[in-house]
């Protein structure tokens, strides 16, 4: 690869470095050096002070990281209709998937650009997207200009759903899938893979199942669905002959390490055993949970999870479930409402937040050989946080003050692949006055075509 393609960069003089290494080292007066869209080096500023680089950013008011993982985001349509569903009427979800099927081509484009401004701006360098996206052709402009690292795959179902979802006979789901997956995997260079996505267990035949994952094994890449289980659901998988939708799966030899279960409220322990002893790993969306009022004392079990060697990632879900798309905040909610629910201030450390978001969470995602830390080898996606602000103040434990004060608009500096994407706060593929009128313009068309009336204000507009 040409210097001209990989100029060199050089973060230096970095108030810390967290590294995220094997040591979880943390460099006071660090410096990091980028060659060839790749970690070379990692030590204290000193140590690397004759090493030039083509662009050398200066990090003394910075905090770095490695960059987030998104492991479940749904980001194709949300944003045009953000914020349009009442918190007190049930589930909207015949709604959003009825939103979602109406959307043309260059509606989705442009709601998705708008989806990872938001991502890349808050830090996030890699998102999983579940299979929301009809149209990728007219997004991959999207992913090609913003740099980002995109999982994605086709949605399929092939049963009766209570809400509109794609559905089509199992064998024409299975060569879709396959169509899928020889097309876009590796593209972008490595930069977009693309997953087996069948919506759930329950919208799924097991033939539908089976086959998908046997794709995504004889691919060399995952599989992933929407999975949550509790007393009732269990009892509905008895006549299956198993005991709860984990052991289902498990069953039908639809588990593994290259498995991604999203969500997983209301497993129970023998659930979490399932998914350990077959190295299935999975996607949490914590502020979804919560405003959604899932019961997180009852039905989250991420301590347990991480405790049995499950690996986590976290999601942000979508603009209409979580309503924002910064995994700061996931990891503050993932770190906080387990101390609250079990009464005990030892659950979920700052420390283990920000390896959800980052190396734990990659290796979930089945990318922890690439990023999730800052390691010598490794691509260089990584985050540059401003501290010269009131909620960085005053500062001694970085992750303390990352995990508990801030959020991502303190994300100054995106690194993806060793190019720099958010620069000084300001991303440079795309015009966002302009986008946010055409989203909005979307968002109202988008309305008037399906007759969805969005819920008012509970206090007077005049």
């Amino acid at each position: 690869m040409s210097a001209m393609a990989h100029p060199t960069l050089k973060i230096d003089n970095a108030r810390y470095v967290v590294t995220l290494d094997p040591e979880r080292r943390i460099v006071r007066d660090g410096a990091v050096l980028v060659e060839g869209g790749r970690i070379a080096r990692v030590g204290k500023a000193a140590e690397l002070a004759a090493v030039g680089a083509d662009r050398v950013i200066d990090a003394r008011r910075m905090v770095v990281t490695p960059g987030f993982v998104n492991g479940h985001m749904h980001i194709s349509y949300a944003h045009a209709v953000r914020g349009i569903f009442a918190d007190d009427v049930g589930s909207p979800l015949p709604q959003v998937f009825k939103l979602q099927g109406a959307m043309t081509e260059e509606e989705e484009y442009l709601t998705s650009l708008l989806g990872i401004v938001e991502l890349v701006r808050n830090g996030t360098v890699c998102f999983v997207d579940p299979g929301s996206t009809k149209f990728p052709d007219a997004c991959l402009q999207a992913y090609q200009d913003s740099g980002i690292r995109v999982i994605l795959g086709e949605c399929v179902t092939d049963r009766d759903a209570p809400f509109p979802l794609p559905r089509y006979p199992a064998d024409e789901a299975i060569s879709r899938t396959a169509a899928f997956l020889k097309k876009w995997h590796g593209r972008l260079d490595g930069r977009l893979r693309a997953w087996a996505m069948p919506f759930s267990p329950e919208t799924c035949s097991s033939e539908l199942l089976r086959a998908l994952k046997r794709l995504a094994d004889e691919h060399g890449t995952s599989l992933t669905l929407h999975h949550n289980s509790g007393p009732k659901v269990r009892a509905d998988y008895q006549p299956h002959g198993a005991a709860s939708p984990t052991q289902y799966l498990e069953g039908l030899g639809v588990l593994g390490p290259n498995v991604v279960l999203a969500h997983v409220l209301g497993i129970d322990d023998a659930e979490i055993d399932c998914m350990a002893r077959n190295g299935t790993t999975a996607a949490m969306c914590p502020v979804t949970a919560a405003k959604g009022g899932r019961g997180v004392p009852t039905h989250g079990r991420l301590p347990e999870l991480l405790a049995k060697g499950v690996k986590v990632a976290l999601g942000c879900d979508s603009p209409n479930n979580s309503n924002h798309l910064d995994i700061v905040r996931a990891m503050n909610m993932a770190a906080l409402q387990y101390k609250d629910a079990r009464q005990d201030m030892k659950m979920i450390p700052a420390e283990t937040a920000l390896e959800l978001a980052t190396l734990t969470g990659a290796q979930a995602l089945g990318v922890g050989d690439e990023i999730g830390s800052l390691e010598p080898g490794k691509k260089a996606d990584l985050l540059l946080f401003d501290t010269e602000r009131p909620e960085w103040q005053a500062l001694f434990n970085p992750i303390s003050n990352l995990v508990y004060n801030a959020d991502g608009r303190s994300v100054h500096t995106v690194v993806i692949d060793g190019r720099v994407v958010v620069d000084a706060y300001r991303q440079s593929f795309v015009d966002e006055p302009r986008l946010y009128a055409k989203v909005q313009e979307v968002g109202e068309k988008l309305l008037a075509r399906t007759g969805v009336t969005p819920a008012p204000p509970r206090w007077p507009v005049v």
